[in-house]
C-alpha cells in the first residue's frame, strides 16, 4: 500500500495494509489505520467548514495528526499552510491573516479553530500548500506550490534515488521547513514508513538512537549541521543503526571532512547531496558522492545536476531555475514576483539569489548569496526581518543583525545591534536598562532560531554608501571589542 501523489489518493490498498506507515513518540500507525484516520479527518474538516481552494493553517510539531491533516487537505484540494509551534502565537496568527485562512487545525489538540477574520479562496487555483519563509519586509512571505510540483517531486524520489522497497525515513525537520517534504512524501510514495522525531526525542541522544534502531530507519535526510551534532555521540554508527544505508543532505554546504567522518561510522552508506530553494519545491539538483567525487574531494561538494524535469542555468553568476516544479509565485507580492520570476521556454522560472558555477561535467557548486539572506542550521533567514523586529523594541531607532561565521563559512550565531532613539556615547555600548527583557520581547514576534544570542547598542550605526547599516563594519566593531577584552585578574 502507498500514497499516490499523482492521484492524491491511497493506492494498492489490498497489499501490506498492516505494514507500518507512520511512527511518532506516541506509537505507530499502520497503513490501513492511516487511511481510516485521513478519511475521518476529512469528514471532520468538512463538518468544520473546510472548502476547496480556501487555505487551512496546520499548527503543531511532529505529530502523526499533523501528517494526517496534510494528506486530508491534499485529498480535499484544500491548500495547507504548515506552521510549527516553535513560532510565537502572534506569528502563527499573522500567517493565518496573510493567507486569509478558513480554518486553523491544531494537530496537538486535534481540534479545528477559526482562521482569518476574513477567510477567502486563494486567487491561485490548484495549490498544494503555501510555505512561509523569512521576509525582508518584516513579514514572512508565502511561497505558493502547485499540486503538479509535488507530483513531480514524488516521482523524482521514486524513479531516481533507488531507495529500495518500503524504506523508513527519519523525519526530524519541522513540517514548516520544506526539506521535511522529502521525508514524508518519499516515505508515503514508496509505501514505506515516516519516522517522526520530535525535539524531545532528539534531545535524549541515547533514546534517539534506540528509537531510530527500533523503527529500522534506512534513509536519513537532514542538514549537514544536524549530522554534525550526532557525531558527538559514539553510538551514532552502523553497528547501532544497521538499517541506515542512505544519507541525503540539503539546505547547507556539504564538506568532504564531514562526509569522510560519516563513512568512518557507516562504511557502506550512500551519500547524496541536493539543493533547492523552497520556491522550487524542496530541491532541484542532486548528485551522489561516488568514488571519483570522493577522491577529488572538492570543498564544498557540488550540489549536483538538474533533476529530469528541471532546467538550471547560471545567469551573471546567479543560479536560475525553470520548470513546472517552480512556485506559482509569492502570495500577494507582485513586486517580488516581478523581480524574482521569469518565463523560459513556456515554463515558470525563478532567480534564486544564490551564486553558483557549473563545471565541464555539468556539476553546479554553490558559492554564496547575492543579498543578506542566510542559512542557520538549515533555516532560511532574512536578516532584514530580524532588523525590523529589533527596530520595534522600545526606545530604538534602528536595528541590524550580523551573522558570525567560522573560517569554513558556516554560520555559528547571530549578533544584534540597536541604534537608540536618544543620542548617546559613540561606539558599542551595553544596552539601556529599558531593554533588559529584549529576548522575551523579540520572542513574541520571532521564532527562537531567529533571535540573536547577543544584543548591543551602537550610536550611531556605521552606514554604507547607500545609507544602509554597514553589517561588515558592525561585525568588525564587535570582534575588535571582544579581542580587546583583557582577561579577568586571578585571585
Amino acid at each position: 500500500m502507498h500514497f499516490d501523489f499523482k492521484a492524491y489518493d491511497f493506492a494498492d490498498t489490498a497489499s501490506a495494509r498492516d505494514a507500518i506507515a507512520v511512527v511518532d513518540a506516541r506509537g505507530i500507525l499502520r497503513w490501513d489505520a492511516l487511511q481510516a484516520a485521513v478519511q475521518a479527518w476529512e469528514q471532520a474538516a468538512l463538518d468544520a467548514g473546510a472548502a476547496a481552494g480556501v487555505p487551512m493553517v496546520i499548527s503543531g510539531h511532529k505529530e502523526t495528526a499533523f501528517l494526517v491533516a496534510m494528506l486530508g487537505c491534499l485529498r480535499l484540494r484544500v491548500p495547507f499552510v504548515p506552521v510549527d509551534v516553535i513560532n510565537p502565537p502572534e506569528r502563527i496568527k499573522r500567517i493565518g491573516e496573510l493567507v486569509r485562512a478558513g480554518l486553523r487545525y491544531d494537530a496537538q489538540s486535534q481540534a479545528f479553530e477559526p482562521g482569518s477574520a476574513s477567510p477567502a479562496p486563494l486567487r491561485e487555483a490548484g495549490l498544494a500548500y503555501i510555505m512561509f519563509t523569512s521576509g525582508s519586509t518584516g513579514d514572512p512571505k508565502g511561497v505558493q506550490i502547485g499540486r503538479e510540483s509535488v507530483t513531480l517531486f514524488a516521482g523524482w524520489i521514486r524513479d531516481c534515488l533507488n531507495l529500495g522497497a518500503a524504506p523508513a525515513f527519519m523525519d526530524q525537520m519541522l513540517f514548516s521547513f520544506d526539506f521535511s517534504l522529502f521525508n514524508w512524501v518519499g516515505a508515503l510514495e514508496l509505501g514505506g514508513a515516516c519516522v517522526l522525531c520530535p525535539r524531545e526525542t532528539i534531545a535524549e541522544r541515547g533514546a534517539f538512537m534506540q528509537y531510530l534502531a527500533d523503527t529500522g530507519v534506512s534513509v536519513w535526510a537532514s542538514t549537514p549541521s544536524f549530522v554534525r551534532q550526532q557525531l558527538f555521540n559514539p553510538d551514532f554508527n552502523g553497528a547501532s543503526l544497521p538499517s541506515l544505508r542512505v544519507f541525503v543532505f540539503g539546505a547547507e554546504s556539504l564538506s568532504p571532512a564531514l562526509a569522510e567522518e560519516l563513512w568512518q561510522r557507516f562504511p557502506d552508506a550512500r551519500i547524496i547531496n541536493s539543493y533547492g530553494p523552497t520556491e522550487a519545491t524542496c530541491s532541484t539538483t542532486w548528485v551522489e558522492i561516488d568514488a571519483a567525487l570522493r577522491q577529488a574531494a572538492p570543498n564544498p561538494f557540488p550540489i549536483g545536476r538538474a533533476k529530469p524535469y528541471a532546467d538550471v542555468f547560471i545567469d551573471q553568476g546567479e543560479i536560475c531555475i525553470a520548470g513546472d516544479h517552480v512556485m506559482r509565485g509569492y502570495l500577494n507580492r507582485p513586486d517580488l514576483n516581478a523581480s524574482r520570476m521569469f518565463t523560459r521556454d513556456g515554463k515558470r522560472g525563478y532567480r534564486s539569489g544564490d551564486l553558483g558555477e557549473i563545471d565541464g561535467q555539468g556539476l553546479i557548486t554553490f558559492r554564496g548569496r547575492i543579498d543578506d539572506q542566510i542559512k542557520l542550521h538549515g533555516y532560511r533567514i532574512e536578516l532584514a526581518e530580524i532588523d525590523a523586529a529589533i527596530a520595534a523594541l522600545p526606545g530604538v531607532r534602528a536595528g541590524a543583525t550580523v551573522a558570525l561565521r567560522r573560517p569554513d563559512g558556516a554560520i555559528v550565531r547571530l549578533i544584534g545591534f540597536v541604534e537608540p532613539a536618544a543620542p548617546g556615547t559613540a561606539g558599542l555600548q551595553p544596552l539601556p536598562e529599558a531593554l533588559a527583557a529584549w529576548k522575551d520581547t523579540l520572542g513574541r514576534r520571532l521564532p527562537p532560531y531567529m533571535i540573536p544570542s547577543e544584543l548591543l547598542s551602537c550610536s550611531p550605526f556605521p552606514t554604507t554608501s547607500t545609507d544602509k547599516a554597514d553589517r561588515k563594519q558592525l561585525e568588525r566593531l564587535y570582534l575588535d571589542a571582544r579581542l580587546s577584552k583583557k582577561p579577568e585578574p586571578k585571585a
